[in-house]
């Protein structure tokens, strides 16, 4: 269902600032904390004394403690001690490699062996004094793949977005879908528009005329597991659009990490990263409250879309030209679970 040799997003490091965190990731239950070095550590979220979750206990002096008789986990999911008891017979959990990058915590959820740091990906807008970063977190009741599904086909936006980003010139327009390698693209450019509700605010914000026409584009690239970075922007129409100069435009990237939960639920990072009055931290606010209500329009769509799959298993599902860009990258991902699937054979025949 979900590729596990992989980095996904798993929290933001101020949801563990004062305890441990629980969180379930790809099926598995982690545990998240900090260590005595001040380093990020995730565990089984699992005491080897009687099962209770780590994540209900504290972390004293760098070390995870049981909330339930005591215990005190190492960061190699070894029990360092627990009172009035020998534990060197304790059977040992699971650790998970982590990384902390981007103002995210990113955990690698399959074999710990073949993590590697290097593959966490780069960012422009990434601890760039010329951007500003604003987002949040939704939980969401649905197959993190229909999360895909939808920012990799945004025609949706002029129905369940109509009063802040959505226009009838994106059905108008018509999209192209692209593939390189691992990376599906798909690009809409729309030219001499009115820009809608969000952009207008956007615009102003940034010292534009909001009422003047402008060019709009949206670029959606996918790469796997599941995250979407998503180029958008208005530039005063006739100036160059998506290549216009700065003081032409109102860009950002909208940035998606989906990382799945179970099959039925995931987590969804949010946010939009700005290259226009980065400083300004009352615009970042405003930005960020206005995507959440947008991404809280899509949460509800998702969420009655998995209810109806759940009711309806067997009734099959149109793909039209609109939803190419899902297609494309739905089959990335079932090309990774097919590699993994067959070196679990593999090695299940050798042993």
């Amino acid at each position: 269902m979900f590729p596990k040799n992989a980095w996904y997003v798993a929290c933001t490091p101020d949801e563990f600032a004062d305890r441990p965190l629980g969180r379930r990731i790809c099926g598995e239950r982690m545990v998240f904390y900090r260590n005595g070095a001040g380093q990020v550590a995730a565990l089984e979220d699992f005491c080897p004394h009687r099962g209770a979750p780590l994540s209900l206990g504290r972390v004293c002096e760098g070390e995870l403690t049981c909330g339930y008789h005591g215990l005190v986990m190492g960061c190699d999911g070894r029990t360092v001690s627990m009172p009035g008891q020998r534990v060197e017979r304790f059977a040992a959990i699971r650790s998970f490699p982590v990384v902390e990058r981007h103002g995210f915590v990113w955990v690698w959820p399959g074999e710990a062996a073949r993590a590697d740091e290097a593959a966490v990906p780069e960012f422009e807008w990434s601890d760039s004094p010329d951007w500003a970063y604003g987002g949040g977190l939704y939980h969401i009741g649905c197959d993190y793949r229909l999360m895909v599904d939808n920012l990799m086909d945004l025609t949706h936006e002029t129905y369940v977005h109509s009063t802040s980003i959505g226009q009838k010139e994106i059905d108008e327009t018509p999209c192209e879908t692209l593939r390189n390698g691992d990376e599906v693209i798909t690009r809409r450019f729309m030219h001499d528009i009115g820009a809608p509700p969000f952009w207008q605010m956007a615009m102003r914000m940034n010292g534009q005329d909001p009422s003047q026409k402008v060019d709009r584009w949206q670029i959606c690239r996918f790469t796997p597991p599941s995250h979407v970075m998503i180029e958008v922007g208005v530039a005063r129409a006739g100036q160059g659009g998506y290549d216009a100069p700065l003081a032409a435009k109102t860009s950002a990237t909208v940035v998606d990490f989906i990382t799945p939960e179970t099959e039925t639920t995931m987590w969804y990072f949010w946010g939009m990263a700005r290259r226009f009055k980065p400083g300004d931290a009352s615009l970042t606010t405003q930005i960020r409250e206005g995507q959440g209500r947008i991404f809280s329009e899509d949460r509800e769509m998702l969420e009655r879309q998995q209810a109806n799959l759940l009711t309806w298993p067997e009734r099959r599902l149109m793909t039209l030209n609109i939803d190419a860009g899902g297609a494309h990258a739905r089959r990335i991902i079932d090309r990774l679970l097919a590699a993994e699937a067959a070196e679990v054979t593999g090695a299940a025949a050798e042993g």
